[in-house]
């Protein structure tokens, strides 16, 4: 297909198809239109009934990123979706969520023959240093329920010519950088595998064992950057993560961790 030709619809039949011997480790809900796919999750929560629950739109009205932003979306030329993950009871859910998830992503693109896959913190993913997608990591209340969080991905597939989008000055689509872009359901197969793989990986072993992936591929790795948030700003050389996936500035007055995700992370000018 062309970039700028219509994909199929998406369909739940076709996705499950796609996925395999994990298949039955899902349950997927395709939704012509939506405010928002971690909202339908959210405010419906599905029954714990052992399988990851997946909720993907043609179109969100009201999608949302980081910081209280919008996230846009078109019909046909975005994947928006969201994923319910639950953990062990009595677990506290681990830090570094959409660290893993930005992970999952690249790993399913690189697969496809992307090139240039870069992941800022906490939760972009790039391309030579424009946005791609983004990540909305939001915990679910506990009210002694076992621990759970929605994953929501927005992914950029063929932008509207002349699309501006505010705060995003540098923004791309995979139409930019694959000949062909793949059928969305097989696309969405394949970042479901990903994230199912890494998730039981981390789960398993924490983010340790997934840290040095997620550092190969850091867009500001040795850089100079600027971090703002809570009206502060602090500038250094980006050290990369830890092992609970904040973020570490090497500064003048020392080595800095950085947990809220309520900040800006911008190369130094």
């Amino acid at each position: 297909m062309s970039p700028s030709a219509p994909d199929a619809p998406l369909n739940a039949a076709a996705i499950l198809q796609q996925l395999g011997s994990l298949a039955g480790t899902f349950d997927v809900q395709v939704l012509d239109e939506c405010a928002s796919t971690n909202s339908v999750l959210m405010d419906a929560t599905p029954v714990d009934d052992g399988r990851i629950h997946v909720v993907v739109a043609e179109r969100q009205t009201a999608g949302r990123g980081r910081r209280g932003r919008q996230w846009q979306s078109w019909p046909g030329g975005s994947l928006t979706f969201s994923t319910l993950w639950r953990f062990a009871p009595g677990a506290p859910v681990p830090a570094g969520l959409s660290l893993v998830a930005g992970l999952a992503v690249v790993r399913a693109l690189e697969t496809l023959g992307v090139q240039g896959l870069q992941l800022k913190w906490p939760n972009d993913v790039l391309v030579n240093g424009h946005k791609l997608a983004g990540i909305l990591v939001e915990l679910l209340p506990g009210r002694g329920r076992t621990p759970a969080a929605i994953v929501g991905i927005g992914i950029n597939l063929h932008l509207p010519t002349g699309t501006q989008i505010p705060d995003q000055p540098a923004v791309t689509d995979l139409s930019e950088h694959l000949a062909t872009l793949p059928e969305r359901n097989r696309l969405l197969a394949a970042i479901l595998a990903e994230l199912y793989a890494l998730f039981d990986t981390y789960a398993a072993a924490g983010f340790p064992a997934l840290r040095g992936a997620w550092q190969q591929r850091n867009a500001f790795a040795d850089l100079p950057v600027r971090v703002t948030g809570d009206g502060k700003e602090i500038t250094g050389i980006c050290v990369g993560v830890d092992d609970d996936g904040a973020l570490l500035l090497r500064t003048a007055e020392g080595q800095v961790r950085i947990l809220t995700g309520e900040v800006s992370l911008r190369a130094a000018q």
